[in-house]
């Protein structure tokens, strides 16, 4: 059986989706469409991205506009019901929430939850969202990611057109992102920025994210400011980070390459030896990154600002170290 789209339409790359490859991008939107049938949409020029041709290799970016034209599907998109959501996961994804209107709806995720779906994960975030319709007719959509292990803020979009509005905002970065961290040692200077050049890499962990070389290709630029905002001796800081772009890992490949890794992350810490220099006795090994604050022209108007509150084992290190959390904004908007 196959299916013939009439019409070429336009879709809006959102940020959950940034540097995504289009042919990716297709299998997660258009399953019926084969590779081959891809390529050559490609080669011919009729799939484009901001009005210019595309490989089937090209990573996309948020508030790109994708030009699809009529396709013919190998095989019919079945129908996808609402599925439905248990009580106690209904409950647990409510309690989530900490901003909520007719158009966006703001959650603290919680450390140790992936954002979406992979080989080998059954529980996520994104399998969640049903229960987060509070009646509307629309399933909220993720319009940027945290890592697995990374906690705090996520901005979701209750309408697929309040999701281009958002996804076009962290595009032209008026979107403001504030991390809190722990790292092992004390940066020097205590303040500045971080620009590096980003590439993707495999290893026996998995796919990761390294400095590039000088013979590197597919690279993406990432700028990260850093701020000192208390420290133990020359044991461990506490830094806020500014990401002025959206890459993946980007914080902890940037915390890493001053000598200063993320407390708990392992995967970007060095083997020393036979010690991971991203871990100090009497501390919790998990990821001390936690996505604090959050500042956006909210889509009906004036500017809405969030901060969540520290996960448990980042509150445990801050009360032993003595460090002094401001009280959280939970939700102002002005």
């Amino acid at each position: 059986m196959s299916v013939v789209t009439s019409q070429v339409t336009t879709r809006v790359v959102l940020e959950d989706e940034a540097e995504i490859r289009l042919d990716r991008w297709f299998r997660r939107h258009f399953p019926g469409v084969t590779q081959g049938a891809l390529q050559k949409l490609c080669r011919t020029g009729q799939i484009r991205v901001d009005g210019k041709r595309a490989e089937p290799a090209t990573r996309l970016m948020p508030g790109e506009t994708l030009r699809i034209p009529p396709l013919n599907l190998a095989v019919a998109a079945p129908v996808k019901a609402t599925p439905v959501i248990d009580e106690r996961s209904r409950k647990e994804a409510e309690r989530m929430v900490i901003y909520r209107d007719d158009h966006v709806m703001v959650i603290d995720k919680p450390p140790g939850l992936p954002t979406q779906g992979g080989p080998g994960i059954v529980k996520h975030l994104d399998g969640m969202l049903d229960a987060l319709r509070f009646g509307s007719a629309h399933r909220p959509r993720l319009v940027h990611r945290l890592d697995k292990d990374t906690s705090g803020l996520l901005l979701l979009a209750r309408t697929p057109g309040v999701a281009a509005k958002l996804a076009a905002a962290f595009r032209t970065r008026v979107v403001h992102k504030t991390y809190w961290a722990i790292v092992v040692g004390r940066p020097i200077p205590p303040h500045g920025r971080m620009e590096l050049d980003l590439v993707r890499v495999e290893g026996f962990r998995g796919e990761r994210v390294a400095v590039a070389g000088v013979y590197d290709t597919d690279i993406a630029h990432a700028i990260t400011d850093y701020r000192t905002l208390d420290h133990a001796s020359k044991k461990l800081s506490w830094l806020e980070l500014t990401p002025l772009t959206g890459r993946t890992h980007q914080l902890r490949v940037s915390c890493a390459s001053i000598g200063s890794p993320i407390l708990g992350d392992t995967p970007y810490g060095q083997e020393i030896e036979g010690r991971n220099t991203a871990l100090v006795d009497g501390f919790a090994e998990q990821l001390h990154l936690h996505a604090r604050r959050l500042v956006l022209p909210h889509p009906d108007g004036g500017k809405l600002t969030l901060e969540a509150r520290l996960p448990p084992h980042m509150a445990a290190t801050f009360k032993d170290l003595g460090f002094d959390v401001p009280a959280i904004v939970t939700a102002s908007r002005g």
